[in-house]
């Protein structure tokens, strides 16, 4: 008898539920977040477990690891694409388990992709610089505002994060307040620029790109750091069929539903991975920046649009690029992609 289990997970505890072909109820039982507890319930039914679907929820690493060590083939849920069940007034997460053992035996599980366990911890790594990187960034532009607001002038990103405590003396004089305002943003954006520069020295001596990913450096706007970022996060390209299919991913392209050439409603914004959105933004506006072609078109579509369309329609054509790139073995074509 072929059976299929699945898990509804929660922060301290998860929905352990395995179902047969005619998606008859075998187990059923809230189990503690210990692998230990899960694997003994989940053994009398090993030999003639399909597979497992798990929630791809924030804390997945334990019980996806666990599973796998123990031999069992697991499915991991990409939640955001899973189909909404209708007809039932009242569900809980036994129904939310359920339905998605339902969905692995028809073959119709959304899956998300699972890191090697060896490269997600430098994965993560890349993320939390990414993290530093936005307070950075908020850092900056607080003091560009205090700065602008009570002096009339402005200052570049440049010139702030070289900023130190005597210029900002000499310019505020006896106005102590808003000197330790700016003081107090230099200090946060100090320790954060050093914590950046920490994780990328452990990144670089961690991972090196892959051969198949080398040519990403020749995309105007990717260095080293957006390239690692781009190849932990994308995995294997082969596994996106189209082009279309990895800038949704990306979250590069509008989500929505039209119907008789009328728009119905949006879809889920969220469907998909935002490190890669991150990055291929932070790409597009160091493309923009450097690049005359890729500045030229991304002025056009904010003269056409405004700053944020602009900016995310260049990533879309940079995550497009990026998508022939790494599947191809070809080096990047600015007048193609941008053409």
């Amino acid at each position: 008898m072929r059976l299929y289990g699945a898990i509804d997970l929660h922060s301290n505890n998860n929905v352990a539920v395995i179902t047969d072909e005619q998606d008859q109820i075998i187990l059923e039982k809230r189990l503690h977040n210990n692998i230990e507890t899960v694997l003994e319930h989940l053994n009398p039914y090993r030999s003639d477990l399909a597979a497992i679907a798990v929630e791809s929820t924030y804390n997945w690493y334990w019980l996806v690891d666990g599973l796998m060590d123990a031999g069992y083939t697991v499915k991991l849920v990409n939640t955001s694409a899973v189909p909404v069940y209708s007809g039932l007034k009242y569900t809980n997460d036994e129904h939310d388990a359920r339905h998605l053992a339902h969905l692995l035996r028809l073959k119709l599980l959304p899956e998300a992709y699972i890191c090697p366990k060896p490269l997600r911890a430098v994965r993560d790594l890349l993320r939390k610089r990414s993290q530093l990187v936005r307070y950075r960034t908020m850092q900056i532009l607080s003091i560009q505002n205090l700065w602008s607001r009570n002096t009339g002038g402005s200052l570049s990103s440049y010139r702030t994060k070289r900023l130190d405590d005597l210029e900002v003396a000499q310019t505020f004089g006896a106005d102590s307040e808003r000197s330790l305002a700016i003081e107090s943003n230099l200090s946060v954006l100090k320790s954060l620029q050093e914590q950046i520069l920490r994780l990328e020295k452990e990144v670089y001596a961690r991972v090196k790109l892959n051969p198949e990913y080398e040519k990403l450096l020749t995309v105007e706007g990717v260095g080293k750091i957006l390239a690692l970022t781009i190849m932990l996060e994308t995995g294997e390209i082969k596994r996106f069929a189209k082009v279309g299919q990895y800038a949704s991913y990306c979250r590069c392209v509008s989500s929505s539903r039209w119907s008789n050439a009328k728009k119905k409603g949006e879809g889920n914004r969220k469907n998909g991975n935002k490190y890669l959105s991150w990055a291929y933004v932070e790409a597009a506006h160091f493309g923009a920046r450097y690049n005359e072609r890729i500045r030229r078109f991304y002025q056009r579509k904010k003269a056409q649009t405004n700053f944020i369309v602009a900016v995310k329609a260049t990533a879309h054509k940079l995550a497009r690029a990026c998508y022939y790139v790494m599947r191809d073995q070809v080096p990047f074509n600015v007048e193609r992609a941008f053409s």
